[in-house]
């Protein structure tokens, strides 16, 4: 229901029928242009689109996903995810397959799945280390035994020490005002205790302390299955991952043709980032007096000059031949795959940060909201491939805090510090690292395997009725 998770889960579908597997992607009418495109070129993978918002649910009819949905509509867009419940089943029962894979935020699949006898894998579309350290901050709650919000904590009983704020601590793990979309947290998190395993868009040689610790600690069943997005080949695919680019990938190309390698840095906050004009001009500020050429990609506005509203004065003429601003949906892959391209200033979202990875890029990192914070640690803390503006608030709307001085030292740390060649030597060693995994005989294609033989044997508890 968002693209950070669509854009994965399409992947993971052609992955799966790349080996052979029949494979039928079930979604809604305004998700299913993705799917289409990766039939029509030729790839075999079985659509079935049912009606979203279903009916009763209260959503108005253009709502197709999570970045549309505003905080008023939280509790309908809850609702109408447990309404299509009866037209999945029924689907089930037509298509009879021998597996469900299901995304978090479906928890009641749990339940479709077992009442056909057939096991249900859960995606997450984030890394080990995030799924361990959500793990420890709902079981042991450690922010409660701080004096204040700016007390530091650790996350007890992990591969490395991994230290937080309150401030950053998600809402619905503080607790403090339960809602509709805490509650469904709480759902996923139960159903997935009750899940077969889960599918994991990470390789091992990334985080293999933390995937040792989810499968082995907590004893989750769990396939590394990515980088998925590295199944994807031509530029058509690189150029249009997600969205239609707002730019054409070949002028931005050209314009990275013109700069030095390793003399750009990208920005880009995700598809639900959500500044407040105070901050957009921070980081204006900031790309200014880092001194470096970027390319920053901001959130597409239905006032297409509204920017010029917060850009610092005379900010676009002083940066005129270093700049290039994208308003809307970028190419990020292509760009981050262009020599010229020296740092990413990014949200660590995860399907990014593993971009970030796969392009051997060393990062600036400015979480956001979600499980990005965990994200974070990954990148600077264990991976060291990263250097992280200060960021302490866990913010979905109308962020702000991050002074522009704070955005151009970490830039000028990762571009040009003294740890800057040793961070870029790591970053393409993760590169490298990240092909190999999907390479057959590599371990991502190896868990695959390993993962689609279990299902083969798999057999339902007696009491489970198979529909076979």
């Amino acid at each position: 229901m968002a693209h950070g998770h669509m854009i994965p889960t399409v992947e993971m579908a052609k992955l799966f029928a790349s080996r052979g597997v029949k494979t039928t992607f079930i979604t809604f009418p305004g998700l299913a242009e993705p799917i289409q495109k990766a039939r029509d070129s030729g790839t075999d993978i079985g659509l079935s689109i049912i009606k979203f918002p279903p009916e009763g649910s209260g959503l108005p009819d253009h709502i197709v996903s999570t970045d549309q949905v505003t905080e008023d509509l939280v509790p309908n867009f809850v609702k109408a995810l447990y309404l299509i419940q009866e037209s999945v089943e029924k689907l089930i029962q037509e298509l009879s397959p021998t597996c469900l894979v299901a995304d978090m935020f479906f928890p009641w699949t749990v339940d479709a799945a077992a009442k056909f006898g057939i096991p249900r894998l859960v995606f997450h579309g984030t890394s080990y280390l995030s799924l361990c350290a959500s793990d420890k901050m709902k079981r042991h709650e450690p922010f409660k035994n701080v004096s204040s919000d700016s007390e530091p904590f650790v996350l007890p009983d992990l591969p490395h020490q991994l230290e937080f704020v309150r401030t950053q601590v998600a809402d619905f793990d503080l607790m403090e005002n339960e809602n509709d979309f805490s509650r469904l947290i709480q759902k996923t998190r139960e159903s997935d205790w009750r899940s077969y395993g889960v599918v994991v868009n990470s390789f091992y040689e990334l985080e293999p302390d933390y995937a040792d610790h989810y499968r082995k600690v907590l004893g989750r069943k769990a396939w590394n299955i990515g980088p998925l997005w590295l199944c994807n080949d031509g530029d058509e695919a690189k150029a249009e991952r997600g969205k239609k680019s707002s730019i054409d990938a070949h002028e931005c190309l050209a314009w990275l043709d013109s700069k030095k390698p390793n003399s750009v840095v990208y920005v880009c906050f995700g598809s639900m980032s959500d500044f407040s004009p105070f901050q957009l001009h921070e980081i204006a500020g900031g790309l200014e007096a880092a001194g470096h050429d970027f390319v920053w990609v901001i959130r597409k506005s239905k006032n297409e000059d509204e920017h010029k509203e917060w850009l610092p004065q005379g900010f676009a003429d002083r940066t005129d031949n270093r700049g290039l601003i994208i308003q809307g949906w970028a190419p990020q892959v292509m760009i981050l795959d262009h020599p010229a391209i020296g740092a990413f200033v990014t949200h660590c979202g995860w399907n990014s940060t593993l971009e970030g990875v796969c392009a051997g890029v060393p990062m600036v990192t400015w979480p956001l909201f979600a499980e990005q914070f965990f994200n974070e640690k990954l990148v600077t803390g264990v991976l060291r491939i990263g250097a992280p503006v200060g960021n302490k608030k866990f913010q979905r709307v109308g962020s702000e805090g991050v002074p522009g001085e704070a955005l151009a030292k970490a830039v000028q740390l990762v571009m040009a510090g003294e740890s800057a060649s040793e961070m870029r030597s790591r970053a393409k060693y993760y590169k490298e690292m990240a092909r190999k995994a999907v390479e057959e005989g590599g371990s991502s294609y190896n868990d695959l395997s390993a993962l689609l033989e279990d299902l083969r044997s798999f057999s339902p508890p007696r009491n489970q009725h198979d529909i076979n």
